[in-house]
C-alpha cells in the first residue's frame, strides 16, 4: 500500500473519529441533563418526605435583595443620594400570659388569714384593703345528662270515651318534634358528635371509645345512621347554601381525593373526589363541598352551572376544558400554585439562582397586596381607589418580571425543575395577572385551599368514607362547618341551632332563616343556652 493511499485511509478515520467524538459528546450533555434532572427529582422527593411542608426558600437562601437583580443602576443611584435613615421605633411585646375570655364563668374561692392574724398587736383589729387576684383555668369534664320526656296520658274515667266517640278514649300529649324521631340523639348531642368528626377530625370508633368511658353505649354506626338522617332532613338548607354560592362575582375552586367504599360498578380502591367551591357575596361567603366519582369535567359544570363572574383555580386543564364555551366565566390563575414550582427548584440547589429570583419577585406581590389590602380594611381606600392603586403599584413589575422570563427561558433546560417553573409561568401569564381586573379577587386560590385543609386532615384520620350516602352527608356537614367558620359563628352553636329549629320549619321562609349570617347566636354552647331552648328544669 503507497503512501497516498494510506494518509486517504487516515483522514477518513479522523473524520469518522471526529464525527463519532461530537456525537458522544451530544449524548454526553443529554446524560448530563438526565442525570441533573433525576438528581433535582430526588432531593425535591427528600424534601417532601423529610422535609418542611411550607413554600419556602430553604435556609440560608433567603437573603437575595430582589431590587438588585432588576433596577441595580436604579438602586445604587438612590443609595448614593440617600443621606439619612429612619428606623421605624420598636414596639415590644407585652409579657406574660394572655387573660383568660371575660364571658367565662368565674367561680370564686376567697382565701382569708387567721382568725389570730385579724388582730393587731395594739388590740385594734385589721381591715380589709384590698385584694391579690390571680385566675387560673378549670375544665369540668363534658356534663352529660338525660332529657326526659313526659308525656301526659287524659281518660274519662267516668264513661271511658264513650260519651266521645269521635276522640280517642285515651289522649296523649304530641311528642315534640326531633330531627331523628324514637331515637336518643338530641340536638346537643349531634352538635357535638358531628364536630368533633368534622372539624376537630375525631372519628366515630375514637368517640365510641370516649363514650364507653362515660358508661354510654353509643356505636359507630349509630352515629354514622345519625348523620345520614341527619343530612336527609337539612337538604333545603344545603341548597340554599349552593344558591347563595353563585351570587358573587368571583369563585375559587379546589379538590382532593377521596375513597369512597360500596359505589355502584366502582372498585373499593378506585379514587373518588372531594369538590370545593368558595364563593357567595362578599360579606356572606359560601364553602360548599361536593362529592363526585371522577376528576372529569362534569363535577365542574355541575358547580359552575349557575355561576358567572371570575373563577380563580390552579392550573388543572379541566377546568380549561369546562370553561371553553363559558364566556360568561373568566378564568384567574394562582400566584401561589406559580410560586411552588420555584419553591420546589430552590430546595434542590445548593446556590441561590433563577428560582431564588423568581421567589423573591413574587413576593413583592404579595407585598402590594398585604399593604393595600390592610388600607381598604381599615377604611382608608374605596374598593375603586384600592384597585387603581394596585395596578400602579403591580404592573409595572409584573411587566419586568416577564421580560425576565422570557430572557431566562432562551438559557434554561425545558426539562429541568427551574425551567418548567418559568414555562408554567409564562403559559398561566394571562390568567395570573388577571386578579387585577377585581378588587375581590387575591393573588392565590389560598382561601379555596384553607377551606379544603379541614377534609384533608380529617381523611387521615378516618381514611376513607362507608358508603356513596356518608361521602355526600359529609360534604353537606363540611359545608355547614365551613361556612359557619367564614361567617364568624361557632360551628358547634350553629349545628344545634339547626337542628333544634329544622323539624319545626314549615315553609322556605323558616329555611332562609336558619342560613348563617341570619342568626345571631351565643360564642359556646352552654347549659345556660340549652337550658332556655329545651329544658327549663336543667340541672345548674
Amino acid at each position: 500500500m503507497d503512501v497516498a493511499t494510506k494518509l486517504v485511509e487516515l483522514r477518513q478515520k479522523h473524520e469518522t473519529l471526529q464525527q463519532n467524538y461530537g456525537v458522544l459528546q451530544e449524548e454526553n450533555g443529554r446524560l448530563k441533563e438526565v442525570v441533573e434532572q433525576f438528581m433535582q427529582e430526588i432531593l425535591l422527593l427528600r424534601d417532601k418526605r423529610f422535609g418542611r411542608k411550607a413554600d419556602v426558600l430553604p435556609t440560608g437562601q433567603q437573603d437575595l435583595d430582589l431590587d438588585l437583580v432588576f433596577d441595580e443602576a436604579e438602586v445604587t443611584a438612590a443609595a448614593e443620594q440617600q443621606e439619612e435613615i429612619t428606623v421605624t421605633a420598636y414596639t415590644r411585646k407585652k409579657r406574660g400570659r394572655k387573660p383568660l375570655p371575660a364571658d367565662l364563668t368565674r367561680v370564686e374561692h376567697i382565701i382569708d388569714i387567721d382568725e389570730a392574724d385579724k388582730q393587731c398587736g395594739c388590740g385594734e383589729y385589721r381591715q380589709v384593703i384590698g385584694e391579690e387576684v390571680s385566675e387560673k383555668l378549670a375544665i369540668i369534664p363534658e356534663f352529660v345528662y338525660v332529657q326526659k320526656t313526659i308525656r301526659l296520658m287524659y281518660a274519662c274515667r267516668n264513661c271511658e270515651g264513650s260519651g266521645d266517640e269521635e276522640k280517642p278514649a285515651v289522649i296523649v300529649a304530641p311528642a315534640p318534634p326531633a330531627i331523628i324521631p324514637k331515637g336518643i340523639a338530641t340536638p346537643s348531642l349531634l352538635a357535638t358528635v358531628f364536630t368533633n368528626k368534622f372539624m376537630d377530625h375525631l372519628p366515630y370508633y375514637r368517640q365510641e371509645k370516649r363514650f364507653k368511658r362515660l358508661d354510654i353505649s353509643i356505636s359507630r354506626q349509630n352515629m354514622s345512621n345519625w348523620q345520614v338522617k341527619s343530612y336527609q332532613v337539612i337538604k333545603p338548607l344545603i341548597r340554599l347554601l349552593e344558591s347563595e354560592l353563585h351570587r358573587g362575582s368571583v369563585m375559587q375552586m379546589d379538590e382532593t381525593t377521596l375513597q369512597v367504599l360500596g359505589e355502584p360498578n366502582r372498585l373499593d380502591t378506585q379514587k373518588s373526589y372531594m369538590w370545593l367551591a368558595r364563593g357567595g357575596p362578599p360579606e356572606h361567603p359560601v364553602v360548599r363541598y361536593r362529592y363526585f366519582p371522577t376528576r372529569s369535567a362534569e363535577p365542574a359544570k355541575e358547580l359552575l352551572k349557575d355561576f358567572s363572574g371570575y373563577l380563580q383555580t390552579d392550573g388543572y386543564e379541566t377546568y380549561v376544558t369546562v370553561l371553553k364555551d363559558r364566556k360568561d366565566i373568566i378564568h384567574v390563575g394562582c400566584w401561589a400554585h406559580a410560586r411552588r414550582y420555584y419553591t420546589d427548584a430552590a430546595k434542590t440547589m445548593k446556590k441561590t439562582g433563577s428560582a431564588h429570583e423568581a421567589v423573591k419577585w413574587i413576593a413583592r406581590l404579595y407585598k402590594h397586596e398585604k399593604k393595600l389590602r390592610a388600607e381598604l380594611d381599615h377604611g382608608e381606600l374605596t374598593l375603586d381607589e384600592f384597585s387603581a392603586a394596585r395596578k400602579a403599584a403591580v404592573e409595572p413589575d409584573l411587566d419586568k418580571f416577564k421580560a425576565w422570563l422570557e430572557t431566562k427561558k432562551k438559557h434554561l433546560l425545558p426539562s429541568s425543575l427551574t425551567g418548567k417553573a418559568v414555562n408554567y409561568t409564562l403559559n398561566q401569564w394571562d390568567k395570573l395577572i388577571r386578579y387585577l381586573e377585581n378588587p375581590y379577587l387575591t393573588p392565590d386560590n389560598n382561601a379555596a385551599e384553607r377551606s379544603i385543609k379541614p377534609f384533608v386532615v380529617s381523611r387521615k384520620n378516618w381514611l376513607f368514607s362507608g358508603s356513596p350516602d356518608g361521602a355526600e352527608s359529609s360534604c353537606g356537614l363540611f359545608s355547614l362547618i365551613e361556612t359557619a367558620k367564614e361567617n364568624n359563628l361557632n360551628p358547634q352553636v350553629y349545628l344545634y341551632h339547626i337542628f333544634e329549629n329544622a323539624p319545626c320549619i314549615s315553609s322556605p321562609e323558616d329555611w332562609e332563616a336558619l342560613l348563617p349570617w341570619n342568626v345571631s347566636l351565643p360564642k359556646f354552647l352552654d347549659a345556660e343556652y340549652i337550658r332556655k331552648g329545651v329544658s327549663p328544669h336543667l340541672p345548674q
